[in-house]
């Protein structure tokens, strides 16, 4: 008797989320492919889609699961999202450093987990210096400010305590006056409908404004983001040059944002 696949505990949430991805993305999933494709028993994947029905990512449907049609609100704390898909955003980061404009270059970094990787990265790069960065995040600031020789400017405003973004009319109007070679940004989801999108509407002008003013626009979203769809639009496709996301992005997804004229890089 052939022995049972055993389930990677450590796994189980990463893989969660790409199945929410991969139903927002296609429609309709089923129990037989997804086990195959993550190498996991079928009554893993029952319990995945049982899990993500509850939290209202996905309906249970006989055979597997479908989308879910609504918009999603529920935000996790930063340290949380921090743990969530940590190979998949070290990767993204890493990618993204090739962004970086020129010595006396400007740059706006978004506050979203994965731009908190690109940060630390940042440090040590030797243009870095010669750079000046604006940030609306708390934990970027400090990791940047750290090491004393970087041009940080934190905007100004209220912190929502549960991402660590600054928000607010302060923000927004220091942001009107500014403009940056290239935003890093983050983002909740990301459809072709709906763009990038996420789940306040504070931290979602600050998000835009930063799109808004700057020439370049380069997006970190880990696969698991694509294809779902959070209650605030902030940026359209139009707007966004490239997004940089990883090798379990539904080829299906990467082939439609490429034919709307966005850069995709996929990073492994």
């Amino acid at each position: 008797m052939p022995e049972a696949r055993k389930e990677v505990p450590m796994y189980a949430e990463e893989r969660r989320r790409q199945i929410a991805s991969l139903t927002a993305v296609e429609g309709r999933v089923n129990v037989t492919e997804l086990s195959a494709k993550f190498d996991v028993t079928a009554e893993t994947i029952r319990r995945d889609l049982t899990v993500l029905d509850r939290e209202g990512i996905v309906q249970r449907v006989h055979g597997g699961a479908v989308s879910s049609q609504s918009y999603l609100t529920t935000e996790l704390p930063l340290d949380t999202r921090l743990r969530s898909a940590t190979t998949a955003k070290t990767a993204i980061a890493k990618a993204a450093l090739q962004f970086l404009p020129a010595s006396g270059g400007s740059v706006f970094l978004d506050s979203g987990t994965t731009i908190n990787v690109l940060a630390g990265m940042i440090k040590d790069v030797p243009v870095a210096p010669s750079l000046s960065f604006v940030t609306n995040s708390l934990p970027i600031a400090v990791d940047l400010s750290s090491t004393g020789e970087l041009n940080v400017q934190l905007l100004g405003g209220t912190v929502r305590a549960i991402t660590q973004a600054v928000v607010g009319d302060t923000a927004l109007r220091t942001l009107a006056l500014l403009r940056a070679d290239v935003a890093f940004m983050g983002t909740n989801a990301l459809t072709v409908d709906h763009g990038l999108s996420t789940a306040d509407a504070q931290e979602a002008a600050v998000k835009s404004a930063m799109v808004t003013n700057a020439r370049k626009v380069v997006v970190l979203c880990d696969s698991s983001k694509l294809g779902s769809d959070y209650l605030v639009s902030f940026a359209a496709l139009d707007s966004i040059d490239v997004v940089v996301t990883d090798t379990d992005a539904p080829p299906s997804f990467v082939t439609e944002l490429t034919e709307l004229g966005v850069d995709v890089i996929q990073a492994d």
